[in-house]
This record gives C-alpha cells, sequence and structure tokens, in this order.
C-alpha cells in the first residue's frame, strides 16, 4: 500500500461515515421539513419585489454569506494563477494544440460554424440569465458560468491566440476586480446611508420589472463579473501553461 492510499482510506472511510449518518436523517424526497422557506415566500415579493426567492435570500436575505463564498472563488483564482504565472526561467513557444505524442485532426468548417453561431446565443442567453435572477431562475453565479464559457468556444472552434484576443488577460483580470469590489461597495453603500451593511437601501421598482428588487439586481450582475471573470483567468492560466510552455524537467 502507498502512502497515498494509506492516507486516503481512512479519510475516505471517515466521509463515507459522516454522509451516511447525515442521510439517514433527511428528510424523504418532497418533503420540506423548515419553517425557513415558507417564510421567505411568504414575505420575498412583498419586501423586496422579487419573484424569485433563491435570489433574493443569495443576494439580500443571506447576502453576507455569498459575499464570503464569491470571495472563495476570487481567493480560489488568485491562487491558481499564482501558481502557473510564468517564470523567468520559463522556455516558451508558439502554441500550439498538438504535441509530439498527439496530433489534432484540422477542425472542420461545418463545427466552426456551428460553434461561432452559439457564440451570441450563449452571450444573450449569459445577460439574460444575469438581468433577470430576480424574476426568474438564474442570477449572478450562473450568468457568469455561461458567459465565461463563451472564450473557451472561442479557442474549441479557433485556436488560443483568438480566445485571448477576444478575452484578453487585462480586460478579464479588470472585470473580475469590478465585480468583487462591486458587491463589497453595495454592502457598504448600507452603511453610508445609515442602515446596515448589505442593507438593500436601492429603489426596489415595480414587481415583475427588470430593474426591480433594489440591491438584489445590482449584486448579481456584479457577481456575474467576479464569476465570468475567475472562470476566464482559470482558462486562460491553464492553456498557457499547456500550450505555450515547454516542460523541461525536473531541476
Amino acid at each position: 500500500m502507498t502512502l497515498r492510499q494509506g492516507l486516503f482510506l481512512p479519510t475516505g472511510a471517515a466521509f463515507l461515515a459522516l454522509f451516511l449518518w447525515g442521510l439517514h436523517d433527511a428528510p424523504p424526497a418532497g418533503v420540506y421539513r423548515g419553517p425557513y422557506g415558507d417564510v421567505i415566500n411568504s414575505v420575498v415579493v412583498h419586501e423586496r419585489h422579487a419573484t424569485d426567492a433563491v435570489t433574493a435570500i443569495n443576494f439580500d436575505y443571506r447576502g453576507f454569506d455569498t459575499l464570503g463564498e464569491e470571495f472563495i472563488l476570487f481567493t480560489s483564482v488568485m491562487g491558481v494563477t499564482l501558481l502557473l504565472r510564468r517564470q523567468k526561467d520559463d522556455e516558451l513557444r508558439p502554441p500550439r494544440d498538438s504535441t509530439e505524442e498527439r496530433t489534432v485532426p484540422p477542425i472542420s468548417d461545418a463545427v466552426r460554424v456551428f460553434g461561432l453561431g452559439l457564440v451570441g446565443a450563449m452571450l444573450a442567453f449569459g445577460l439574460y440569465v444575469a438581468s433577470h435572477g430576480q424574476l426568474t431562475p438564474g442570477g449572478g453565479f450562473q450568468a457568469g458560468v455561461i458567459l465565461a464559457s463563451i472564450p473557451l468556444l472561442i479557442y474549441l472552434v479557433a485556436n488560443f491566440e483568438t480566445m485571448c484576443r477576444i478575452a484578453p488577460h487585462w480586460l478579464v483580470e479588470l472585470g473580475e476586480a469590478i465585480g468583487a469590489a462591486g458587491f463589497v461597495l453595495l454592502g457598504f453603500l448600507g452603511m453610508w446611508l445609515g442602515t446596515a451593511f448589505l442593507q438593500n437601501v436601492l429603489p426596489l421598482g415595480q414587481t415583475g420589472s427588470v430593474l426591480s428588487a433594489g440591491t438584489i439586481w445590482a449584486i448579481s450582475v456584479t457577481t456575474t463579473l467576479e464569476v465570468a471573470g475567475g472562470l476566464m483567468l482559470l482558462q486562460i492560466a491553464f492553456l498557457d501553461e499547456t500550450l505555450t510552455r515547454k516542460y523541461r524537467g525536473p531541476k
């Protein structure tokens, strides 16, 4: 037995025991025990002018927790990009998708046309999910994942250089920073106006309209920027490491 197996087996067994213990006390499928969701459903439309209770919980009622979750992603992306950053002694080569052991077949015209045709649809859908999270299922996290998929699609139907031109590194970093800072600044807006941190202080608007729900809509948009920027930075870091640097072996 290797050291890795020796460490995995007891920790895996402990995790399995905890999982089964928690599963044993779980309610049957479709049965809701707690009153929290019932209370939210009864007050969210009146109090926040939002018709999607999940987004209202994430970006308002428990917005402080969501802020922490967003910065977990922010910190994780920072750590990955720090580990994969270019070093002075890195041996670089022009980006290429094939190696000496594997040759990638050329992309067909049908795949290129279909993939590029999806770009506009994904962009529209991502913006819709970001701006309508307070009305329909969606919000900043889901929209960020959708929008971050667009540069990856560009890479799949073109190449890494084209992807970097569509989503330049500096612009992606700026978007992620603005998104993370925007969430915090919206929180401090409530304190500046004399209430609590992350208090919903913007006009609630008319229920059912895009600009309703006060800060919920604004926080959803800033979260979209942070999530999309963070995932794009991860894509760029991994692809840059894989496609443009020549492995020199252990020193």
